[in-house]
C-alpha cells in the first residue's frame, strides 16, 4: 500500500506542486522524519502509527497552475512538504543554474506504455539541447504520422521540468505546445541556453 504525498513549493515558475507516492504507508496521517537534503538522501515517511515508509518518496507529478492536465490536490493526500525535502533540492541547483540534471525515485506505472516509451525519450535529450517532435518520433519508431501521437504523449507528461519535455521543439526551431504554457517553456530553454535549436 502506498500513501500519497504532496507539497507546494515557489520556483521561477510560479507556485510547483509535487505530488509524491510513499511505499509501505498505512494510508493514515504521514509525516516527514529522518534523511537529510545535505546527505543527497530523500527523506523518508513516517506514517501516524509509527510505521516506517518502506524508502524515500516516489515522484508522481509536478505540476504548475494552470497547467492542461496538471495535478489537483485530492482528499486523503497528506501534505508533507519534508517528504520532497530531496526534490526540492534538486530543483533549487537546477533553477540556479548550478546542475544540469535529475537523480530523484519516479513513482512506475503512471501512462500507456507508448506515453512511457516517449518519456523515457525525453529523458535522454541532454541539457541545453532540443529536439523537435519528428526526432522523437523517430526515436520511439512512430515518424510520419505518429508525430501527433508522440506531442500528445509529451503534453501529458506528468512531470515538468525533472522529465524536460520543454526540450522539444518545432522543426522549423519555433517553440510549440507546453502544458505549462509557453512562456515558461521559453524561461526553461533560457535557463538552459537551449531556445530555438533544434
Amino acid at each position: 500500500m502506498t500513501t500519497t504525498v504532496y507539497a507546494r513549493v515557489e520556483s521561477p515558475l510560479g507556485e510547483l506542486l509535487l505530488v509524491g507516492e510513499v511505499p509501505g504507508g498505512t494510508g493514515k496521517a504521514a509525516s516527514a522524519v529522518g534523511g537529510s537534503p545535505a546527505g543527497g538522501s530523500a527523506a523518508g515517511v513516517r506514517v501516524a502509527d509509527g510505521t516506517a515508509g518502506a524508502g524515500p518518496v516516489r515522484l508522481l507529478s509536478l505540476s504548475v497552475p494552470g497547467q492542461k492536465g496538471g495535478a489537483v490536490v485530492q482528499e486523503g493526500w497528506h501534505h508533507a512538504p519534508e517528504a520532497f525535502a530531496e526534490v526540492v533540492r534538486q530543483l533549487e541547483a537546477y533553477f540556479a543554474g548550478r546542475s544540469t540534471r535529475f537523480d530523484v525515485p519516479l513513482a512506475e506505472g503512471a501512462g500507456t506504455e507508448f506515453q512511457r516509451r516517449v518519456w523515457a525519450a525525453l529523458e535522454t535529450i541532454p541539457y541545453g539541447s532540443t529536439v523537435a517532435y519528428g526526432e522523437v518520433a523517430t526515436r520511439v519508431g512512430a515518424s510520419g504520422a505518429g508525430v501527433r501521437a508522440v506531442g500528445t504523449a509529451i503534453g501529458r507528461n506528468p512531470l515538468l521540468v525533472v522529465r524536460p519535455c520543454h526540450r522539444v521543439i518545432g522543426a522549423d526551431g519555433a517553440l510549440r505546445g507546453y502544458a505549462g504554457g509557453l512562456e515558461r517553456k521559453k524561461l526553461l530553454l533560457g535557463l538552459e541556453g537551449g531556445a530555438g535549436r533544434p
